[in-house]
């Protein structure tokens, strides 16, 4: 019986969120606790890349971590960004994210609905003239360069930001009493290995979302018993709630 499910992220800022909707309607405890952390590269790794940034006429913004990270060591190395300078979004929350560090203007901010690089390529490729710059995290795929590659646009990725493993206290690791664990990325399956080097599955349910993660869980030997998305559940809140009804039905 499942009746405290740990979720590798931060606590929803929204009280509507739909994990406190499946709390309530299953009487389970949700603890919100993340695996893993986010951490800015410093000046000298960043140089040692050998990117200059003023070499680039647009960038393009995937989440506020890499708008965060590309304004904060731009700041450190001194670099004023031009205020011709064109930013490209995944979507609309990341583009009106970037009024923290510059004045929002719609003729040098574009962006995208679905969250997805491919909604945003029609946009670049009306300024194919552009040199586009894209800020990442250490731990990334080929797959946004091969898109870029595909339109033909001039463009180069460098990693400003790294994934590290947020370690557990003592008092959390004598107190690890889940009966679900929720991961997001193969990053998280690395930290629970890190933090518990004799980790026992037995009855404790493990639930993924993207294909990424779910082989992650299996590479480290263990059972994977929930996979999002799916095409009837694409969100993890959806196949969670379907999980937890089936476990009521048995």
């Amino acid at each position: 019986m499942i009746k405290k499910i740990l979720v590798s992220q931060p606590k929803p800022s929204s009280e509507k969120s739909p994990y406190f909707d499946i709390a309530e309607r299953f009487g389970v405890e949700m603890v919100f606790r993340p695996f893993i952390k986010v951490e800015q590269l410093s000046a000298k790794e960043f140089r040692a890349q050998k990117v200059s940034i003023l070499d680039y006429t647009a960038v393009v913004f995937t989440s506020r971590h890499a708008i965060d990270h590309f304004f904060t060591l731009a700041k450190e190395l001194r670099v004023s960004i031009p205020e011709d300078m064109k930013y490209f979004c995944v979507t609309e929350t990341i583009a009106l994210y970037i009024q923290k560090y510059v004045q929002y203007r719609k003729r040098k901010v574009f962006f995208g609905s679905t969250g997805r690089v491919d909604d945003l390529l029609p946009a670049m490729v009306k300024h194919k003239t552009e040199n586009y710059l894209v800020p990442m995290s250490d731990v990334h795929n080929d797959s946004l360069t091969q898109l870029l590659d595909s339109k033909k646009l001039q463009h180069k990725e460098c990693v400003m930001y790294k994934t590290v493993s947020n370690d557990f206290t003592q008092e959390e690791i004598d107190n690890f009493d889940y009966d679900m664990l929720v991961f997001f990325s193969p990053s998280g399956i690395e930290s629970l290995t890190k933090n518990f080097p004799n980790f026992q599955q037995g009855n404790i349910a493990i639930a993924t979302f993207g294909p990424a993660t779910a082989k992650a869980v299996q590479d480290a030997g263990l059972r994977l018993d929930l996979e999002a998305p799916t095409e009837k559940y694409p969100s993890m809140t959806g196949a969670l709630q379907h999980y937890l009804l089936m476990q009521d039905d048995e």
